[in-house]
């Protein structure tokens, strides 16, 4: 028996009604002789799709009474009829992640023995805001766009023979639902499921490089992956669940014999330095200012006798676009510093391209160290 089998059109017809947009919304008055278990009828009588949209279990509200109804026969009975108020939403996604990262796998990996190039290369894994919809898609396609990435990457790395890797990270490594952006409630992956592919993207970008030789991995914390109510911090810096999967991504390298280094912040700091062939490099997120002020702040760091003051190159995501520039010089080596915003691997920015007019391509920021220190001519964009 259908929801329209069962109630009474002229007692609950009228009544009935619901008030929703894109996300969901709330339905009022739904009559019926029987308790509702089952959503599906309602849905449909009002054009909507059970398979887009699911009642919120605890916002039903229920009320009941007794009536007279007339039978078939003409003589009446007391029936007990049914009133309910619930709001809906729209379903969040479930994708099969096991099935998609096996349909993403192109070919089997190979080891490369490491050279003696005396050069270190430096991929940068930079906002890929994991489980963020928006006009280059969503979660499959970002699985698929890092497929593409790491066999560029693969490739390029077997051209060039570095001796060992350092592949930082500057963050925001999966959307959230707290990070004070807009819009929001726009994901197609929960929170759990966004850190479980954040997890396995760092994983297989950790266990490609580590083909070439060593691995170190420098990580800071980001306003996405930050521990956070809307637009304001709850804990520390080092609270950061961006931090906290690369910690579990961690310990399964280390299961499986990875040679693999992992460099944290102290738990107050929101930068952190690695020393590559004597050069020290130098990363922060890029939400502690302004675009095209990080010369400012890198050069306040520096009057500040804070470690990243050190630093000969400035990596920095947040602002999603590359851009390369020179700003000041070191005066032990007489070497220019470099500051150098990695462009994004997200799904797009549309709320910001619709306000600025402004929108940039995804990409996998590479360049060189050398013991003569930051190879320019090295730079790419893959």
């Amino acid at each position: 028996m259908t929801l329209a089998d069962r109630v009474d059109p002229a007692e609950s017809g009228p009544k009935a009604r619901a008030e929703y947009g894109p996300d969901g919304g709330e339905f009022s008055g739904i009559t019926s002789e029987t308790p509702i278990v089952d959503w599906t009828d309602v849905f449909i009588r009002f054009n909507l799709d059970p398979n887009v949209f699911e009642v919120v279990d605890d916002t039903v509200r229920c009320s009941t009474w007794q009536q007279s109804k007339r039978l078939e026969n003409g003589e009446r009975d007391v029936v007990n009829l049914y009133s309910y108020r619930a709001l809906f939403r729209r379903r969040t996604t479930h994708h099969d992640l096991p099935a998609l990262y096996a349909s993403a796998r192109r070919k089997p990996a190979k080891r490369f023995v490491p050279s003696r190039s005396g050069k270190t290369s430096v991929p940068v894994l930079a906002d890929l805001q994991i489980g963020k919809v928006g006009s280059r898609g969503g979660t499959p396609e970002l699985i698929d766009r890092m497929v593409e990435k790491r066999e560029k990457l693969a490739a390029e790395l077997k051209r060039r023979k570095p001796e060992d890797i350092v592949l930082p990270d500057i963050n925001d490594l999966f959307e959230n639902f707290e990070s004070g952006g807009n819009p929001m409630f726009t994901n197609d992956l929960s929170l759990a499921q966004q850190m479980d592919v954040a997890a396995v993207e760092v994983y297989e970008l950790v266990k490609l490089a580590s083909r070439f030789g060593r691995v170190r991995i420098p990580v800071v914390p980001s306003n996405h992956t930050a521990w956070r109510r809307g637009s304001q911090n709850l804990g520390r810096p080092g609270d950061d669940l961006g931090i906290f999967v690369h910690k579990q991504v961690e310990r399964t390298a280390k299961a499986a014999k990875l040679d693999a280094e992992w460099i944290f912040p102290a738990m107050y700091d929101e930068t952190v330095t690695v020393d590559v062939r004597g050069t020290i490099l130098g990363l922060a997120h890029g939400n502690q200012f302004r675009p095209k002020r990080a010369p400012d702040w890198w050069a306040k760091q520096t009057h500040g006798a804070q470690p990243v003051g050190e630093a000969d190159i400035l990596i920095t995501g947040h602002y999603h676009h590359l851009m390369v520039w020179p700003t000041g010089r070191n005066p032990r080596t007489g070497r220019s510093k470099w500051w150098l915003q990695a462009p994004t691997l997200d799904n797009g920015s549309d709320w910001y391209r619709n306000i600025a007019g402004d929108d940039s391509d995804p990409g996998l920021l590479l360049f060189d160290i050398t013991d003569n220190g930051f190879d320019l001519q090295s730079l790419t964009v893959l």
